[in-house]
């Protein structure tokens, strides 16, 4: 298939926060520049401070829009429709100055012209049907499906009668959700296993053909990141034997799994280790907050030594005695060394939709000890790249521990690197998901656009929407 043409690429995404979702965004913006394309990301949040290097430092083209009017919620309630509300928002300034630069291109004649707009939407899709109303004809929505909202609600609120609110609640947005994705003109997944979810959550049907695109991690990135502390030939913590673990802390990620198959070497295979749990950690995420709490006592109940750590400097100088490390939202370059010195990565999650923590323990040479459920089945090849495990048995994953820790020669431990690292540039690598991103979108723009008559259901939408905002103020007031 010859290649795509120069386009014009929009990404919508709802918070350039720290997390998978982001990393992956973030990455197809990259993959998609590196080729030319001009790529611009529209987003209702971003915390400088608090957000990937590329979203802050010129890399990408960050604009944020569409967060003057609805806040992300509203007494810690109504999440779903402030996001689609913020994202709607923010659709009315991406429409009015994609037209406004439209209309210049086509007037200057200096100005390179490009082929075609892309816009590319991710994890809320409530603006796509009103980008296929109101786009221009060549525009193309593409929408890149990480997972089933309605499948991430939570929805077990205590009592009964809560429990039905909530359901009726969620109703309408479990809906739209399919009716606002079927208004794309491709629908692609992060992996199999979530293609499977979405063609049955939504039907096969509704949203045609779901191809899969992999997330990726570049492979030439973490040489060009600035050096941390530790410098080549020094040990980390004084040649510890590092097990690690890196995810947002939410319960749904299950570190504590980590925690207790760590627990179950005994003291005397422990000496000499540590234990390292790193991840996305927000002040304003009320569950980061509780769940990294809840695995610092965990941990002490068990007779683990604890420390806490959020710049890199104090997890550099935590005592020798510290068994369990909690890294709050480390730097990414500080994250790479952790991996290049790490023996095992541990990747708790249960039906993870990928998972690109995996994949980026083997482009540093790194086993894996995953869950075999969900994407792991897709990224780690078991015994070659790592082992998959019941994450229901914690004996099984202090098993694999201990065989890495006590029984694996170099010579092992080197194929298995050699091994992930060639998966990693084969199958997942910033090049192989640029080919296959051009690919589907060639495929999109080569196709009709899909038919979509939404102009009146919009505007259903619009009515019924007022009636619920009514109802909610109306609602909220009583509970002031």
């Amino acid at each position: 298939m010859p290649g795509l043409k120069r386009s014009n690429v929009i990404i919508i995404h709802p918070d350039l926060g720290i997390g998978g979702a982001e990393r992956l965004i973030i990455d197809v913006a990259l993959a998609l520049q590196n080729r030319g394309h001009k790529v611009t990301i529209y987003t209702s949040h971003r915390d400088k401070s608090h957000c990937f290097e590329e979203a802050r430092d010129g890399t990408l083209d960050v604009k944020v829009r569409g967060n003057t009017i609805f806040p992300a919620h509203v007494f810690r309630r109504f999440h779903v429709l402030m996001a689609i509300l913020r994202q709607l928002h923010l659709t009315i300034s991406v429409l009015g100055e994609t037209s406004r630069t439209s209309d210049t291109n086509e007037k200057s004649k200096e100005s390179e012209v490009l082929e075609d707009d892309i816009f590319i939407v991710d994890q809320v899709p409530a603006c796509v049907p009103f980008l296929k109303t109101f786009a221009r004809q060549r525009q193309r929505i593409l929408f890149y499906c990480h997972f089933p909202d309605q499948l991430l609600a939570f929805r077990g609120e205590a009592g009964s009668l809560l429990s039905f609110v909530k359901t009726l609640y969620r109703y309408p947005f479990d809906w739209f959700e399919g009716w606002a994705m079927s208004a794309s003109d491709k629908v692609v997944a992060n992996s199999r296993f979530t293609r499977g979810v979405v063609k049955e959550v939504f039907g096969g049907e509704k949203l045609g053909d779901v191809s899969v695109v992999y997330p990726c991690v570049d492979t030439e990135a973490a040489a060009l990141r600035d050096p941390v502390v530790v410098k080549d030939g020094e040990t980390l913590w004084g040649g510890k034997k590092i097990l690690l673990s890196i995810n947002r802390f939410e319960r749904k990620k299950d570190m504590a799994l980590a925690i207790r198959a760590y627990h179950g070497l005994g003291a005397e295979k422990r000496r000499g280790t540590r234990l390292v749990i790193a991840g996305g950690y927000d002040n304003r995420v009320q569950e980061n907050v509780q769940y990294h709490r809840e695995l610092d006592e965990l941990a002490t109940s068990l007779g683990l030594q604890t420390a806490t750590s959020k710049t890199v400097i104090s997890a550099l100088s935590v005592p020798d005695s510290i068994d369990v490390l909690f890294l709050l939202s480390v730097p990414s370059a500080f994250r790479d060394m952790l991996l290049e010195h790490a023996k095992l990565l541990l990747y708790t999650p249960i039906n993870e939709h990928f998972g690109i923590v995996p994949v980026e323990a083997m482009r540093a040479g790194i086993p894996v000890l995953a869950s075999n459920t969900g994407g792991p089945l897709e990224t780690i090849v078991e015994g070659e790249t790592g082992w998959l495990r019941n994450a229901k048995k914690d004996a099984d994953w202090t098993a694999v521990m201990d065989k890495v820790l006590y029984g694996m020669d170099q010579k092992e431990f080197d194929r298995m690197s050699i091994a992930a690292k060639e998966r990693v540039e084969r199958e997942f690598s910033l090049t192989a998901m640029g080919d296959r991103l051009e690919a589907e979108i060639s495929d999109m723009l080569a196709r009709e656009r899909r038919p979509f008559a939404g102009l009146q259901q919009i505007l259903v939408l619009l009515a019924l929407s007022g009636v619920m905002l009514s109802l909610l103020a109306a609602f909220a007031l009583k509970m002031i």
